[in-house]
């Protein structure tokens, strides 16, 4: 409003209160120039914050970057993070992108725009539904009204219920009969545990916590203290050597199945154990034995079988596959060619290498960016395990045409043509002597359909035992190791076949506890159990 259209009172009374209401604007618009001010400075330094931890989180992928894929000189000295490391890490740098990503949307006040909801995919059918239906305060003048439902809005969240505790009292009433002597009385119930405390349910919860979950029993002590139920640790480390005689016969019984596949996978990993009387750590292994046929079309279950040894040696894994004549697919190391001796004639297994534990080697070097050969080496690789993903599931024949589609002798070409040119002590050197060595048995792949291009399938089943291995810090004993290696076999061909490994083990043990026939032990594995 410019002066001359200000119309101003001639009445002395209206210009002072006309004075004294342009006053008060003014001043209600510096308090607003203010708190904007203010609100402006907050979100200033909400964002320096966010800048700077964004900058600390961008400085641990750094970091992590440089430990994984660096030379060696920029490798941290602590050694390698190994995969479940590196996950806990970038779990809790998306943590804490999060969490910044809520301090500033709470500092905009909200004037962010409203996402689009994204698909979501739906809980699993057998979850427990619990209705809550939110009625809206009926609008005044509407009380006399007829309420028509026209639609409503439903939404889905997930809840739990912490697992709890209960005692199941067991009476067994005794009666006598007039007239008539004697007593009667019902038979106790078969346990598991004679005169014991746990159920078979308490018991499966213990054992799928240490060693399907990799929850040490002293952790599981705590937890239980929280619900003022005292189970000593060394206590339920006595039920799980129960457990473990108990189930051995099934134990036994899967790694019989897996001899019968027509190609097995074998691993082995460290298992610290306590050596008898120096009270020391030790170095013993768990060795591990998968029989996976769904790859190339098969119908039998898939199963792993651990076994505990003090040794590494040639011998273990010649005891524990006595008989097998099929093929066995593992990494380089030597003790398996011991199943594959000339002298063994017929008696000796196929070997059959693994095409991962090449590639990995060259991919340290093309990462850290050292090797020309070795990034030549990972780009020829890269067609293989895109023919792998499409005939995954197919019958031999089918893998076996999708993959001479494919051929690997230009790599084993361009690495005899490069070997000479290397100095013999350096890592691309080592690795191209590593692939030369292992030519036939990486080969093999190409005209048998029922091999694998890598061993990953037993490397996924040793994961979940290397955490747990982890948490406990050793095994304990021998005869822990040889329990732990029961139980684990069990558990792991349970997940492996999607079956919940505490309903499978709580009925197992029920039914062993009854006196479960060893004639029909096959009706207690894991894949024949009904849901």
């Amino acid at each position: 409003m410019s002066a001359p259209d200000l119309a101003l009172p001639d009445d002395v009374d209206a210009l002072k209160a006309m004075v004294v209401a342009m006053a008060e604007k003014a001043a209600g618009l510096e308090e607003l120039n203010a708190d904007l001010e203010a609100h402006n400075t907050h979100l200033e330094l909400v964002n320096k914050s966010a800048e700077e931890r964004i900058a600390r989180l961008t400085a641990v992928v750094k970091m992590l970057e440089r430990s994984r894929f660096g030379s060696r000189s920029e490798r941290l000295r602590a050694g390698a993070l190994s995969e479940e490391q590196y996950a806990l890490v970038f779990d809790e740098i998306e943590t804490g992108v999060a969490a910044i990503q809520a301090q500033m949307e709470k500092s905009a006040g909200g004037s962010k725009a409203k996402r689009a909801p994204r698909p979501r995919k739906g809980f699993a059918a057998h979850l427990e539904r619990v209705e809550v239906v939110i009625e809206p305060e009926t609008p005044a003048g509407c009380e006399a009204l007829e309420k028509i439902l026209i639609g409503e809005d439903v939404s889905e969240r997930l809840d739990v219920t912490p697992a709890k505790f209960r005692v199941i009292v067991t009476r067994r009433p005794k009666y006598a009969y007039k007239g008539w002597d004697g007593v009667i009385q019902a038979a106790a119930p078969a346990r598991i545990i004679e005169s014991g405390i746990p159920t078979e349910a308490l018991l499966a919860q213990i054992a799928v916590s240490k060693y399907a979950d990799g929850l040490p029993l002293y952790r599981q002590e705590a937890i239980y203290a929280r619900d003022q139920v005292e189970i000593d640790r060394s206590q339920m480390a006595q039920w799980m050597g129960k457990l473990g005689f108990e189930l051995e016969p099934l134990a036994d019984y899967a790694l019989a199945r897996i001899k019968q596949g027509e190609r097995v996978f074998a691993d082995e990993t460290t298992l610290p154990t306590l050596a008898p009387g120096s009270g020391k750590a030790k170095t013993a292994y768990l060795w591990t034995y998968v029989r996976d046929d769904r790859p190339f079309g098969g119908s039998g279950p898939p199963i792993v079988a651990y076994r505990f040894e003090d040794s590494r040696a040639g011998e273990c894994v010649a005891r524990h596959l006595d008989g097998y004549r099929g093929i066995l697919q593992v990494d380089g190391y030597a003790a398996y060619n011991r199943l594959a001796r000339s002298d063994r004639g017929n008696d000796g297994v196929m070997l059959a290498a693994c095409w991962s534990h090449v590639r990995r080697k060259f991919y340290e070097l093309h990462a850290a960016g050292s090797s020309v050969i070795a990034s030549q080496t990972v780009a020829q690789m890269a067609p293989l395990w895109a023919a792998e993903e499409a005939v995954r599931g197919q019958d031999p024949a089918v893998r076996i045409t999708a993959r001479q589609e494919k051929s690997v002798a230009a790599l084993f070409a361009l690495w005899e043509k490069e070997l000479p040119k290397l100095s013999g002590k350096s890592k691309p050197a080592e690795a191209i002597r590593y692939a030369l060595g292992r030519r036939a048995a990486l080969e093999r792949f190409l005209t048998d359909g029922r091999i694998e291009i890598d061993s990953n399938t037993v490397e996924r089943a040793i994961r979940p035992q290397t955490i747990t291995r982890k948490n406990s810090l050793f095994a304990g004993s021998d005869g822990g190791g040889r329990t732990w290696a029961t139980i684990a076999t069990l558990l792991t061909t349970a997940k492996m076949n999607q079956v919940d490994p505490h309903a499978w083990l709580t009925l197992t043990l029920e039914r062993i506890a009854n006196g479960w026939p060893n004639s029909d032990i096959d009706a207690l594995m894991p894949w024949n159990y009904q849901r």
